[in-house]
Parts: C-alpha cells; structure tokens; sequence
C-alpha cells in the first residue's frame, strides 16, 4: 500500500511496528538512530514517516526539521515517550503531521497511520511534493495541521484564523465530496471558545479562504444548494 520508514531505536518495538505494518499491506524499511534515518531519507522516496524523537546520533526534531527542509508535505507521525504538552506542541512546530505518546496502542497508531496517508494521498495534496528529487514543492501541494491553525502550500505558510483553519481542513479531510454548510458551521460550534455563526457569515470565511489559495491549482467551489467542494484544477 505505502513504502514506510519507521525510525525506532528500540529494537523490540521497531520489530514489532515492521511486523504489524507488513502485515497490513506496507513496505517497511527501518533506521535505529537519527543518522541511519537520515541517509535513508536522502537515498529514497517514502511516502510515510513513523518517527521516534529520543534518538540517539541525530534526535527526532532534528530529523523532523531537516526532512521538512527538502520534503514539506511527507507525512510524519512522531512517537514520542514525553507527555508534556510543550514537547508535543515542539514536534508538531517543527513539522508533524501527527503524533501519539508512549506506551501507546498499536491498533490506534495504525489507524493514525491510515488517516495520515489517506490525507495526503487526497487530490488537494501534490504528490510531487514527497518526491526526494522534486527541486521544489508542486504549486498546488497543501498540509494542513492537525491540531494547530496552520497550513503549507507549495512550502508556504499560510496565515490561518482557528475558523478558516477548520473550514480548511474539513474540506481537505472531504476532498472530492461535497461539505454541507450544517457540517461546517457544525464544526465551528464544537471548537473550544468558539461562540455560533450565521450561515451568511460563512459565506465571508469562504471567501477569505480562497483569496489565501489563489495563485494555486486548488480552488473552493460553491455547490448551489449543497455546500462546498475543495478541487484542484492541476490534479490530472
């Protein structure tokens, strides 16, 4: 299904995160520290990333920070066994796409896995972008943070409101369906310290997202009388 590289020191749980995702259809390579992980990454092209940040040689961050310098949409899901919010809110600062704490259930990180995957296998993202010998991001490549209002075109930061942040990745999550205007103002009114909006003023947040994705190939279209649809003009 996906070429994966899981960079584990502890060779227990490396084997048994190799074993787990073969047996779900993957192709795995390993690496035991920062440095292994690193020549690896520069040699071939993954389309996943499972990474522990207490390496030894190289830590994690300095792989994650390096790998975000040359391949800015591959997604990484860090493993990390501080469960201090400033060391998660560090990893996905510099670059994660996800992450979970250890000890952790096997299960739900495949299941992480999958979402992650899915997500950027999604036509709003640009394959080109993963590629270890693309010169330079696709124009219409997107990531969307997970947790924090952020996202990347082409490598660029896109300078996001928490609203537009969840219009996004509602859309991202649903790309190539159609998102009602209940689902969004739905998930506006479950956002922490977010008070309700009127469906006219949606109208005002579509409009802000799609001047901040101009210059792309990705584009918001207005479905009349269903909602909306994220599509990208340069997916072949």
């Amino acid at each position: 299904m996906a070429h994966l590289l899981i960079v584990e020191d502890d060779e227990l749980l490396r084997d048994g995160l190799s074993a787990q995702l073969m047996q779900a259809g993957h192709r795995i390579d390993t690496a035991a520290d920062g440095e292994q992980a690193l020549a690896r990454l520069e040699t071939d092209a993954y389309e996943g990333v499972v990474l522990d940040l207490g390496l030894p040689r190289v830590d994690g961050l300095t792989v994650l920070r390096r790998l975000r310098q040359r391949l800015p949409a591959l997604p990484v899901l860090i493993l990390t066994a501080r469960d201090g919010i400033e060391d998660r809110v560090e990893g996905l600062n510099a670059g994660a796409d996800d992450y979970l704490t250890k000890p952790f259930n096997r299960d739900e990180l495949l299941a992480r896995l999958q979402s992650m995957l899915r997500r950027a296998s999604l036509p709003a993202f640009g394959p080109g972008a993963r590629s270890p010998s693309a010169p330079a991001p696709d124009p219409g490549s997107l990531r969307v943070d997970p947790v924090l209002p952020r996202a990347w075109l082409g490598g660029e930061v896109i300078d996001l409101t928490q609203r537009e942040w969840s219009l996004l990745d509602l859309l991202v999550r649903h790309s190539g369906q159609v998102v009602s205007r209940e689902d969004v103002l739905a998930v506006w009114q479950s956002d922490p310290g977010e008070a309700g909006v009127t469906s006219n003023a949606l109208e005002v947040y579509v409009h802000r997202l799609r001047r901040k994705l101009a210059g792309s190939t990705l584009n918001i279209r207005n479905i009349r009388g269903l909602g909306y649809l994220l599509e990208n003009a340069g997916a072949s």
